[in-house]
C-alpha cells in the first residue's frame, strides 16, 4: 500500500546522527519524518549499546550545544531518578558508570530517555513524526534527484512509499546510497587514489572494512552460579585464532587483548588498581555511586577486541548472507560470555566466573545482547570534498596542524582508530590533530536532494576511524539537518551552499547561531 505523508525532510535512520538531524531540521520549522529500523532511536548511544567515545576536552568545548545538552540531561536524569550518594551528587562532572572510556559512561536506557525527551517537543508540535521498526526497501530516482523511498513496517508487514524534497541518509551502513544509485565508495581506498601513506598498496579493496561487534551488558553476582547453556558453535569460537597481519598471537577468546600499537597484552577482567581492567573500561553501572542497598551490582558493556567480528563484510552482500554473518557475530559474543563464566583464568587464580549474568534489562532485550550490531564503517558518499589522512593525521602533516577548512560546519577529535578488518589487517592506530568537519564532505558530487548524516560522509577508510565517534556523528547529523532546512528555505541546492560564498557565509551564521562550534583553540594531537 502507499500512504501520503506531508513531509519536507525525510530522515532514514534514527541513530545518533539521524536524531541530531531531526532536532536541527525541526528547529527550523520543517515538517520532518524520521524512520528507524529497531524500536529504539539513538543508534550507537542506545540500541548498539556503546557508551560515548569522546575527546579529553569535551566538558569545556569541542561539541555542539545540543550534544552538550544531551550530556547535561543524562547527568540530570541520574540526579532526578536515581538514589545517588551525596558524594556522587557533589561531583562537578558525574560519570554515572565510572567507566574509563569516557567521562560519561551511562546506561543505554538513560540515553534513550534523554533523546526521546529532546525529540518530544517537536513531536508534540507536529513538526516531527517518528516511525519505529520501519526498514527501507528500495528507492527511485529521476536524474539527479531521489524521488521516493519505500519502507516495510516490520510490525505490520505493510509497505509505504514516501516522498520528500530533501532526504537524509542516516542509516548505519549508508543503505540509501546503494538503493538510490548515489555515487559511493566502501572499504579501503588505494594509496594511489588518496595519497595516504597508510592506505592500501595496489588496487582499492571495497570489501576491506572494519569489523562489527555485537555488544552485550553483564554483571557479576560473585558466589552464585548463573552459567548459561553452552552456546551454539561454542568450541568453534573458543578455539578461533585470528589470521591477521601483523599476527594476533593466539586465540581471540582469551585475556590477551591487542593494544593499538600491536602488542599483545595480558589482562584480567577484574584487574588490580592501577592495572588495565576490561571490566572498568566500559562500565555503565557503578554501585558505589548509589546509596547502599539501592544498586546491588555494577554492570559493564562488553565491546572488546575479543568480540570484534571481521570474518565477513556485511556491506553490499545478499540479505541471506548478511543474516548468517550477523548471527556469527552474536555467536562470538555469546561464546566469549560463556568462556568467561566457565573457562577463563580468574584474577584470583581460579577458573571461570559463574556469577556473571547478562543484563538485557539495561538494553531492552531478553537475551542480554544489544538490539543491533555496532557498526564502525559504512558506505561513504563520493563528496564534493573528501577528508584524508593528509588533512588530519599528525605524522602525515609533518608537524603542521590539521587542515583548516573555510567551509567548516563543526569539529571533532579522536585518533585514527581502525579495528581489525575483513581483509585481515590488524589494528591501525594513528595520532590525529583535533579536526574540523568540512561542509564539502556532506555534499554529494551529483545528487541534489540527498545528504549523509553519520558515518557515510566524504571520508576515507582511514579518516572514518576518527570521524565515526559519537559527538562527531551527532555534529554531522545536526549540520545535515540544518543544511536540508536552509536549502529548502533559500530554494537552492546543497551544492550551491558550498560553492557560493554568500550562501556559505549565511549558512555558517546559522550554524553558529545553533550553537555548533566550527573552530578549535590550539590543541595537541591525540
Amino acid at each position: 500500500m502507499s500512504v501520503k505523508f506531508n513531509v519536507e525532510v525525510l530522515i532514514v535512520g534514527g541513530g545518533t546522527g539521524g536524531c541530531a538531524a531531526a532536532m536541527a531540521a525541526a528547529s527550523m520549522g520543517k515538517r520532518v519524518l524520521m524512520t528507524e529500523e529497531t524500536d529504539w532511536v539513538g543508534g550507537q548511544l542506545t540500541s548498539q549499546a556503546v557508551p560515548p567515545d569522546e575527546h579529553p576536552w569535551i566538558e569545556k568545548f569541542g561539541c555542539t550545544a545540543r550534544y552538550r545538552r544531551f550530556r547535561d540531561l543524562v547527568r540530570r536524569y541520574y540526579s532526578d531518578h536515581y538514589s545517588l550518594t551525596a558524594a556522587a551528587r557533589a561531583e562537578q562532572y558525574l560519570n554515572p558508570g565510572a567507566g574509563a572510556v569516557s567521562a560519561l559512561c551511562h546506561e543505554p536506557r538513560v540515553a534513550l530517555a534523554v533523546i526521546e525527551a529532546m525529540l518530544a517537543p517537536h513531536i508534540s508540535a507536529g513538526r516531527l513524526d517518528v516511525r519505529l521498526q520501519w526498514r527501507p526497501l528500495s528507492a527511485t530516482s529521476e536524474g539527479d534527484r531521489v524521488t521516493s523511498i519505500t519502507f516495510r513496517d516490520l510490525a505490520t508487514g505493510e509497505t509505504h512509499e514516501l516522498t520528500a524534497p530533501m532526504i537524509i541518509d542516516a542509516t548505519e551502513l549508508g543503505d540509501l546510497l546503494a538503493m538510490a544509485d548515489v555515487e559511493y565508495v566502501s572499504g579501503a581506498e588505494s594509496r594511489d587514489d588518496t595519497g595516504e601513506a597508510n592506505a592500501v598498496e595496489g588496487p582499492a579493496q571495497p570489501d576491506n572494512v572494519q569489523g562489527i561487534t555485537w555488544c552485550f551488558a553483564m554483571s557479576n553476582d560473585e558466589g552464585s552460579n548463573r552459567v548459561i547453556d553452552r552456546p551454539k558453535n561454542y568450541e568453534k569460537w573458543r578455539d578461533y585464532v585470528p589470521q591477521l597481519t601483523p599476527e594476533w598471537g593466539g586465540p581471540l577468546v582469551s585475556w590477551k587483548r591487542m593494544s593499538p600499537v600491536l602488542n599483545s597484552v595480558t589482562v584480567n577482567m577484574l584487574a588490580a588498581k592501577g592495572e588495565f581492567s576490561m571490566w572498568l573500561y566500559r562500565q555503565i553501572v557503578c554501585a558505589a555511586n548509589h546509596e547502599p542497598g539501592t544498586m546491588p551490582f555494577d554492570a559493564t558493556i562488553v565491546n572488546w577486541p575479543q568480540n570484534d567480528y571481521w570474518e565477513n563484510n556485511i556491506i553490499d552482500r545478499p540479505e541471506d548472507e548478511v543474516a548468517v554473518y550477523l548471527e556469527e557475530s552474536r555467536e562470538l559474543s555469546m561464546a566469549l560470555f560463556y568462556w568467561m563464566q566457565t573457562e577463563a583464568p580468574r584474577h584470583d587464580g581460579g577458573t571461570g566466573y559463574p556469577g556473571l549474568f547478562l543484563r538485557g534489562d539495561l538494553l531492552g532485550t531478553k537475551d542480554g545482547m544489544a538490539k543491533a550490531v555496532y557498526v564502525r564503517e559504512a558506505r561513504r558518499i563520493k563528496a564534493m570534498f573528501t577528508v584524508t589522512e593528509n588533512h588530519v593525521g599528525k605524522d602525515a602533516l609533518g608537524g603542521k596542524p590539521a587542515t583548516q577548512f573555510e567551509d567548516s560546519v563543526g569539529v571533532g577529535a579522536y585518533r585514527i582508530d581502525l579495528h581489525p578488518s575483513t581483509a585481515g589487517n590488524n589494528y591501525i592506530d594513528l595520532s590525529a590533530h583535533p579536526f574540523q568537519i568540512p561542509l564539502g564532505a556532506l555534499v554529494p558530487v551529483r545528487v541534489k536532494n540527498l545528504l549523509p548524516a553519520c558515518k557515510n560522509i566524504g571520508s576515507t577508510h582511514l579518516t572514518n576511524g576518527c570521524y565515526r565517534l559519537h559527538p562527531v556523528e551527532w555534529n554531522i547529523g545536526e549540520a545535515a539537518g540544518l543544511l536540508a532546512a536552509f536549502a529548502l528555505d533559500r530554494g537552492v541546492e546543497p551544492q550551491a551552499v558550498r560553492e557560493q560564498p554568500a550562501l556559505l557565509a549565511d549558512f555558517q551564521a546559522l550554524v553558529d547561531a545553533q550553537g555548533i562550534e566550527r573552530n578549535w583553540p590550539e590543541l595537541r594531537a591525540l
